[in-house]
């Protein structure tokens, strides 16, 4: 889809609700040439919390001999 800058201007909120709906990109022209272009986002993944430092910490050893206890 096409749309003239002034047109866009008028009407930038319900655009942005029909990209986001259709995934429809639309280029925005001035007298008649590209300038910019709409286009929706994808959703970032969402990392569970539950094995969210999976391979960034690593044990050297055995971690329950080592402990030292006042005794």
């Amino acid at each position: 889809m096409h749309i003239a800058a002034g047109k866009f201007k008028a009407q930038c909120l319900s655009l942005m609700d029909h990209v986001r709906d259709t995934h429809e990109k639309i280029v925005i022209t001035k007298r008649g040439q590209p300038v910019a272009q709409m286009v929706g986002v994808e959703p970032e993944p969402v990392t569970p919390l539950l094995g969210r430092f999976h391979g960034l910490v690593q044990v050297d050893g055995d971690i329950i001999s080592s402990v030292w206890i006042d005794g």
